[in-house]
Order: C-alpha cells, then sequence, then structure tokens
C-alpha cells in the first residue's frame, strides 16, 4: 500500500492535462462527455469505472489510437508538458515518452517472448548496449520473463502475457505509462503481483501511470489519486486514501457499506441512486 505522505508529495507536475474533453465515433456516437483529469509526474493516477464507462477511450483519446476505431476529439484539449496532442499521430507520442499497454495484452503470438520485448525498442537509436541493459532491467522486474523468453508468446499464461506487455512497454523507455485494464482475466494473486511490479517501477524508475481499471479496490490500495468515470463523466475524484475511506466509493464500487459487506443485488442500486450526481 502507498504511503499517503507520498502521495500528498507527487502532486508537483502535471505532465498529462485533460481539459473538457468530448469524444465522437462514427460521427454520432458521443462517448466522453466533458472529461477533465490531471497526471502528475511520478505519481500513480487511476481511473475508475465499471465497463463501458469511457476508460478505455480516454486512454486511446491521449495515445492517438482513436482514429483506427473511427473516433476523434471533437472538444476540448489533451496537453502533455504544456504542448496540444489531442491529434497527434501515436507514433509520434510514444516518441515525446507516452506508451499504451492495450486491453487484453495483445502481444505478437508467433513471436518469442524477448521478440516481443525487443519490439518495444524499435523506436530507440541508443545503440545495442543501451537496449541490452534495458532488456536485463526487464527481466530483473519479471524473472519469470526471462524464464519463458525463448516461448511463443500465443503459448504463454494471460499473466506472461501481461507481464510482457508491461516489459515491452519499458523497453521503449517511457516518461508515461498508459495502463488498460491491467488485471483483466488474471488471477487475484498475480493482480497483486503485477501491481506490485508497477508500484516498484514508479517508485524506481520514476515512471508515471495512468491506469484504467475496474478492480476499484486493488486500484487504490495501489494509486495516489483516482477518478470514478460513468457513462463518460467524471463523478467524483479525490486522493486514492480519500475515495478508500469514501462511503459511496465504498458502498457503490467497494461492495461495503456500514453494516459491513453487501450484496451484489443491493449494491447494484447505485445505478439509482448516484448520490454524487444528486
Amino acid at each position: 500500500m502507498l504511503d499517503d505522505a507520498k502521495a500528498a508529495d507527487v502532486q508537483v507536475e502535471n505532465l498529462l492535462e485533460i481539459n473538457n474533453i468530448e469524444v465522437i465515433y462514427n460521427h454520432v456516437i458521443l462517448v466522453l462527455k466533458g472529461v477533465s483529469l490531471n497526471v502528475p509526474k511520478g505519481g500513480i493516477t487511476a481511473l475508475l469505472g465499471g465497463n463501458g464507462a469511457g476508460k478505455t477511450t480516454t486512454l486511446k483519446a491521449i495515445s492517438g489510437l482513436l482514429a483506427s476505431e473511427r473516433g476523434e476529439v471533437t472538444k476540448g484539449t489533451i496537453k502533455y508538458r504544456g504542448d496540444p496532442i489531442q491529434h497527434t499521430d501515436p507514433a509520434q507520442t510514444v516518441k515525446m515518452g507516452v506508451v499504451q499497454v492495450m486491453e487484453g495484452r495483445h502481444c505478437f503470438e508467433h513471436l518469442t517472448i524477448e521478440e516481443n520485448l525487443l519490439t518495444g525498442a524499435y523506436t530507440r537509436s541508443e545503440g545495442k548496449a543501451a537496449v541490452a541493459a534495458d532488456l536485463e532491467m526487464v527481466y530483473e522486474y519479471f524473472p519469470r520473463l526471462r524464464e519463458r523468453r525463448k516461448s511463443q508468446a500465443g503459448y504463454t499464461s494471460g499473466g506472461e502475457q501481461q507481464m510482457c506487455a508491461v516489459g515491452r512497454a519499458l523497453m521503449s523507455r517511457p516518461e508515461t505509462i498508459l495502463l488498460d485494464e491491467p488485471s483483466m482475466g488474471l488471477a487475484p494473486q498475480l493482480v497483486e503481483q503485477i501491481f506490485e511490479i508497477v508500484k516498484t517501477i514508479n517508485e524506481k524508475e520514476g515512471v508515471t501511470f495512468l491506469l484504467a481499471e475496474q478492480n476499484t479496490n486493488v486500484a487504490l490500495r495501489y494509486s495516489h489519486y483516482g477518478y470514478i468515470l460513468e457513462s463518460g463523466r467524471v463523478v467524483m475524484d479525490g486522493p486514492a486514501a480519500d475515495l478508500r475511506e469514501n462511503q459511496d466509493v465504498k458502498e457503490f464500487y467497494l461492495g461495503m457499506s456500514d453494516e459491513g459487506r453487501k450484496s451484489f443485488r443491493d449494491v447494484r442500486s447505485y445505478r439509482r441512486r448516484k448520490r454524487w450526481l444528486s
């Protein structure tokens, strides 16, 4: 769990600033409706919400991947280090230091784990020695990948593929990683392992994370600040420690109330109540 004092310390410089953006698919489907958020340098920021809330769309708006799905930012601004990037080519966004780890891992199944990792260094120009050093760094963070480095990615487990996807992002020497649903399809023990590694990378390498996650419980334990999305809008935000103790978040997202754990049937009532929107 993160130290609350550190959570306050990281609020220094906003690397990423999203101001009142709207995203439309196919010229008619409005997905994001006035979303605003900041991602401070050196922090872990969580973007929370259920399936269809707009988390992945937000990440793709930042990384420039909306166009491949006939989506576009039609209003508002996205700035990275003060420069507008909402219409920037995805390859240029990577060169700026922003890398997205896609939902569902998206490893190259026919390549080995090590070949997958090396594709992350494709845009770099420092030479083989620097790439080899970073490959060794990735193996230190993910010892399991070292063991499976000669295995085809398509024949590895979901957890190993998630590690490979994060390791591949690290190979590009990013300043910021956009991590989409890292817990999806993984056993609870593996989820904790992945988040522990994210925390370590954040602390030791200084990599900034914006992670989209449905697992609110684990995300709030490892992040410094959180935003909750519902139906394409930010409905609540605050320091992760505060959100963990917020009664509405406990009841609607963590399944807890003053009386203890609530049943799923009771938790579903938040769709009708949504006290913070009233």
